[in-house]
């Protein structure tokens, strides 16, 4: 009678110990399939990033009435905001301190869901055609004299 039951713990030990193993290597498998994904979806996010670039370059360009824009850079960090959006930032005439700008992208509908620009950016798209006058020359005026003489060249209006 000894031997069967010293036989029934040695399998139940057994048994034990490969369903524990088993537990914890499917807990280390799940782990790593985890940090798998992040890196993945990183990586798919500066891959969208690559492709939606040139409609970031075409956008910029359309609203670039003035022909302002000589060069666009974009920086190498790609984020993913907590909404899913893919955001990648650059700047324009090698000028990042200045003419900025921070593009969100919508990976599911694979377009640009908004922009946004530096102040001194924005402005060289401005459209004065659209205000009256006195609004331009307030404007103007509220600059240092080196500020406007620059401004009305990026907007070809001074050579």
């Amino acid at each position: 009678m000894r031997k069967p039951m010293k036989i029934s713990i040695i399998i139940v030990a057994v048994v034990i110990i490969s369903v524990t193993a088993f537990i914890v290597e499917y807990i280390h498998q799940s782990l790593s399939d985890e940090v798998v994904e992040e890196k993945s979806d990183q990586e798919k996010a500066e891959d969208f990033a690559e492709k939606m670039k040139p409609k970031v370059e075409e956008h910029l360009h359309k609203i670039d009435i003035h022909h302002f824009i000589k060069t666009i850079t974009f920086e190498k960090d790609v984020t993913i905001n907590p909404m899913g959006d893919v955001t990648i930032d650059g700047y324009i005439n090698n000028e990042p301190e200045k003419y900025g700008f921070s593009a969100s992208l919508q990976y599911r509908a694979k377009k640009i869901g908004s922009m946004s620009y530096d102040p001194d950016l924005s402005d060289r798209f401005e459209n004065w055609n659209d205000f009256d006058p006195q609004v331009k020359k307030d404007f103007l005026n509220s600059l240092s004299e080196k500020e406007r003489e620059q401004y009305l060249k990026d907007i070809g209006e001074k050579e």
